[in-house]
């Protein structure tokens, strides 16, 4: 019973020898992989090591993106000369209907002006029909003057305004001095004496200045 027990003992310990030499082993291989693997002297290190990385080609990188760039350009030049060339022509279409329309407004305002004066038109052609051995001159003279009132109407209308220059201080801006006469005071100095040609302005601006004789004094 006793030599059971020493066996027993001795083979524990026997056991307990291996397991620590088996334990001391596996810790040994660990180290030196994890050696390796840490400081580069291990197959993990040196392999790394020995396999650099490849370089990008900077020149082929930037020839890529200059003949993406080139197409990308060439298309925005030709749709801005595209706009450009559309615009250009709208534009000049926009001239010419401009340049109609003006045209016909003042067609349109001749036209007007035209027909009204067609009324005082066949008065003046009746009163050229008369017939001079059985029409008195008074006859004539009211259908002159009536036809003369007809125009002015269709004139004024039309926006024709007349000057008002006798017995008026003298307007260089207005009337056009013919010669002078004299005045009896100082007062009448620069006056209008007498009107020779009427003057006009249509819608204030002067068609015409009024031609008159001025008085001047001393």
């Amino acid at each position: 019973m006793r030599d059971h027990k020493r066996h027993d003992r001795h083979h524990g310990a026997g056991a307990t020898a291996d397991e620590q030499q088996a334990s001391s082993g596996a810790n040994g291989q660990g180290n030196g992989l994890g050696d390796g693997a840490g400081g580069g002297n291990g197959l993990g290190g040196d392999a790394s090591a020995q396999v650099p990385a490849e370089p990008q080609s900077a020149t082929a990188g930037e020839g890529a993106q200059a003949e993406e760039r080139a197409p990308d350009a060439a298309a925005e030049l030709q749709s801005v000369r595209e706009r450009y060339l559309r615009l250009a022509a709208e534009f000049e279409n926009y001239r010419k209907r401009v340049e109609r329309e003006k045209s016909e407004s003042w067609v349109r305002a001749q036209a007007q002006l035209a027909e009204r004066l067609l009324e005082p038109l066949d008065d003046l052609q009746r009163i050229a029909d008369f017939d001079p051995a059985t029409t008195s001159a008074t006859a004539l003279h009211e259908g002159a003057e009536m036809v003369e009132k007809k125009f002015l109407r269709a004139l004024e209308a039309a926006g024709l305004e007349e000057i008002d220059a006798n017995g008026k201080a003298f307007d260089p801006t207005q009337h056009e001095a013919l010669t002078t006469a004299p005045a009896a005071s100082e007062e009448e100095d620069d006056t209008v004496a007498q009107v020779y040609r009427k003057g006009y302005r249509f819608k204030g601006v002067l068609l015409r200045p009024s031609q008159v004789v001025v008085k001047k004094h001393g």
